[in-house]
């Protein structure tokens, strides 16, 4: 009888669960890129995460009756982010095509428009596809339309998002962006007077754009009821009209009611607060502790090279090859994105934290043990003659004196990492240069608040070489005339 009831136990939860994933976890998580006018993006005026795509994530969720978490991830890293479990669905006009179909699970549309070749106005070399063949086009690396460029004959330039390449059409670096028509719409609308045009189809084919989740997630029979459900009440119609000026078919319409746009020195005055709080919350603090956390991992690699064991060593040699060989951001990706295949999954601040520092400890390592070795080996012998064993050496004789000639380096050290952690964007920590990126993505006046983001780490690297001066004065008073 007690192995009845728990087979029936069972067979009455597995069923609800595995039909409802969604429900059953009580929440969705939804990972969006966060600068990606005007479907994921954050408002210019109250800093929140908004958009077509996050309000349509959040009807959905809202309609299976779960809350939904936000996750924002750069675009070129969103898919090995969904691939890692960092959230369930990838909602950021995921374009639906065979070969994203073979490897995830994606939703029925939810937009609906099509490709379109965008061009300078005073370019009429380019009206089809046809006539991109060497020429260069700005895209997102991984993105649908970087293929569509390529197999036309483009050469495809990489960039963050579509405002970037917009922006270096505008420019003049680009000679081409294809994007959906819905995007291109969204973007004449708001910049009337930008000096880009439609020259003319990406193809014949509509372009749908969909939820993407991971394969044989379980997740689309709650996705697609959900959307049937929004399509037909016409919430999503409203939404599109809301935040796209256009139907969901990519039909243009026009604009009413348009807030005035705020001027750049406006804009620059009203971010920066926000500018500064995400440097005091999370680029000075990411600075500093992993840089003391790299310190202490230096001063053991420093100490084992200079073993006399051939095993410690070589194996403090083979942990510098590595961190020095290597870039930061593959070092960053390793971190947050391959760990979770392996089953490890960390968090993206202590992620960013322990690749900055075993980044630190790699190079410092090299310094810390040149500082070592220029102190005479007079000292190790005066420090033996006055009873001093190993340990006690290093602490009262050696390295008190090789901190003085290691100050200089190990500051530049510091200094190239406050302006490094600039890379933890890359895995969701919203630090200066993610803030800025937020901010200019809607509006597109990337040189001021970039400029902005660069006054701050300029201030924090001034007020770094202060104090390096005040210590290394500090530290000169104990060395002899």
């Amino acid at each position: 009888m007690l192995l009845v009831a728990l087979l029936l136990t069972a067979c009455g939860t597995s069923g609800p669960d595995s039909d409802t994933p969604i429900k059953s976890a009580g929440v969705l998580r939804v990972g969006t890129e966060g600068v990606y006018a005007p479907f994921s993006y954050h408002d210019p005026v109250t800093g929140e995460l908004t958009g077509y795509d996050v309000d349509v994530a959040r009807a959905v969720a809202d309609k299976i009756g779960v809350d939904v978490e936000f996750v924002e991830t750069p675009w070129d890293s969103i898919f090995a982010a969904l691939e890692a479990n960092r959230f369930d669905v990838v909602a950021n006009e995921v374009t639906i095509n065979d070969e994203r179909k073979a490897k995830y699970d994606l939703s029925e549309p939810y937009s609906v428009g099509e490709g379109v070749i965008v061009t300078r106005k005073d370019d009429n070399s380019i009206s089809s596809l046809a006539d991109i063949k060497g020429k260069v086009a700005g895209e997102t690396l991984t993105s649908n339309w970087a293929q569509v460029a390529r197999d036309a004959g483009a050469k495809v330039e990489g960039v963050e998002g579509f405002t970037q390449a917009i922006t270096l059409l505008d420019q003049g670096r680009v000679d081409l962006v294809i994007n959906d028509s819905i995007a291109v719409y969204a973007y004449l609308a708001e910049k009337p007077d930008a000096p880009v045009k439609i020259a003319g189809k990406a193809g014949d084919e509509p372009s749908e754009q969909g939820f993407a989740a991971r394969k044989n997630s379980g997740l689309l029979p709650e996705l697609n009821k959900a959307l049937d459900e929004l399509k037909a009440d016409g919430t999503i119609s409203n939404i599109s009209q809301k935040y796209l000026k256009a139907d969901a078919s990519g039909a243009p319409v026009s604009a009413e009611n348009k807030p005035a746009p705020r001027s750049t020195l406006r804009l620059i005055l009203d971010n920066l607060w926000p500018l500064a709080q995400a440097a005091i919350t999370k680029t000075i603090p990411l600075a500093i502790i992993s840089f003391v956390i790299g310190l202490a991992i230096a001063l053991v690699v420093a100490l084992a090279r200079l073993s006399t064991n051939v095993v410690v060593t070589n194996a403090a040699r083979f942990y510098i090859s590595i961190i020095r060989g290597t870039p930061l951001l593959v070092q960053l990706f390793i971190v947050f994105y391959a760990l979770p295949q392996f089953g490890v999954k960390i968090d993206p601040w202590p992620a960013a934290i322990i690749a900055f520092s075993l980044n630190v400890g790699g190079y410092a390592a090299e310094i810390i043990r040149s500082a070592i070795q220029s102190i005479p080996r007079g000292q190790w012998e005066a420090a033996e003659t006055i009873g001093l064993n190993y340990v006690g050496s290093l602490r009262r004789i050696i390295l008190p004196q090789a901190t003085r000639v290691a100050v200089p380096p190990l500051s530049n050290t510091l200094i190239s990492l406050v302006k490094d952690t600039s890379l933890a964007s890359v895995i969701l920590v919203t630090e200066l240069f993610r803030k800025a990126q937020e901010i200019a993505a809607p509006t597109f006046e990337f040189f001021g608040l970039y400029g902005t983001a660069a006054v701050y780490y300029w201030v924090i690297c001034l007020a770094l070489s202060f104090g390096q001066g005040r210590l290394e004065r500090r530290l000169e008073r104990y060395v002899a005339r």
